[in-house]
């Protein structure tokens, strides 16, 4: 158990505490700073200059450096802590017993009449019919006969808005929302599949369908198409010692293969020839 001395002097304590002290919006919040002057500069700070100084060189913002340990100085100065930001609104209506007491009704302005359309069809058909056919003649008629459409002739010759639905939703149409089941169960492969199947199908039935023509004559250009010209054949000259001598390397495995071989060198040697190695009738 506690004794009783020390409880009596949490007590004492408890009410000897002082209520809490109440800071001002201006106490919390310490005002802007304003922008450096000369007499604020000292000995080593990051914005002492040599020669002229002025206080002109401390608000722009390309010059003023960065104190350490400091904000940024914007070099704008502002006003004092009793300044109200934002828009004043003078009330000149009297508030609201002015507002109970009567009742201030706008006035309705006069509307202007609003003019006539000039009719210059009729104009044009009137100075024709008088014969006058200059301009000058046109501008002196329409100066003496100024006829004007009439309301209900101005209104019929206005185009009135469409009649539109009353249940119509104006905006974008939304985007409609994704097909993930047929995605995610192949539905367009299979429909791919499908489409590719039906165009072979048709294609089958079109090529059965297509009337054979009768027996095809070949004629003297399909012949020099097929025909191959005959090239002459130079043997390989060979060094006299050499003559007698027998290969030593053979890369074919029979003998049949490499008469093979050398037939298609023989039949390609045409078109294999020339300088750009495409024919001899090949120029660059």
């Amino acid at each position: 158990m506690p004794e009783a001395g020390s409880f009596r002097q949490d007590i004492s304590r408890w009410k000897k505490k002082k209520p809490p002290v109440r800071r001002t919006v201006s106490q919390i919040c310490p005002p802007p700073r304003r922008p450096l002057t000369v007499a604020d500069i000292r000995p080593g700070m990051d914005n002492e200059r040599l020669g002229v100084v002025r206080d002109s060189m401390f608000q722009n913002p390309l010059i003023v450096k960065a104190e350490l340990g400091k904000p940024r100085e914007r070099s704008c100065s502002l006003p004092g802590i009793d300044f109200n930001y934002g828009l004043y609104l003078r009330g000149l209506d009297g508030g609201v017993p002015e507002a109970i007491g009567h009742w201030n009704v706008l006035k309705q302005q006069p509307t202007c009449p609003q003019e006539l359309t000039r009719d210059y069809i009729a104009m044009n058909r009137g100075a024709v019919k008088a014969g006058l056919v200059t301009a000058r003649e046109n501008i002196l008629y329409r100066q003496l006969n100024d006829i004007r459409i009439s309301d209900q002739d101005d209104r019929r010759l206005r185009k009135e808005p469409p009649a539109l639905p009353p249940d119509m939703t104006y905006g974008i149409r939304a985007r409609p929302s994704t097909p993930f089941f047929d995605l995610l169960q192949h539905r367009y492969q299979q429909l791919w599949v499908q489409e590719q199947k039906a165009a072979q199908k048709a294609i089958k039935l079109e090529k059965k369908q297509k009337v054979i023509l009768g027996k095809l004559y070949e004629t003297r250009s399909c012949h020099l198409r097929k025909y191959k010209p005959p090239v002459k054949l130079d043997a390989l000259w060979h060094m006299p010692h050499f003559q007698k001598v027998g290969a030593h390397l053979d890369t074919f495995p029979t003998e049949a293969d490499r008469q093979r071989a050398f037939k298609a060198q023989q039949e390609e040697r045409a078109v294999r020839q020339g300088t750009l190695r495409m024919g001899n009738y090949t120029h660059p």
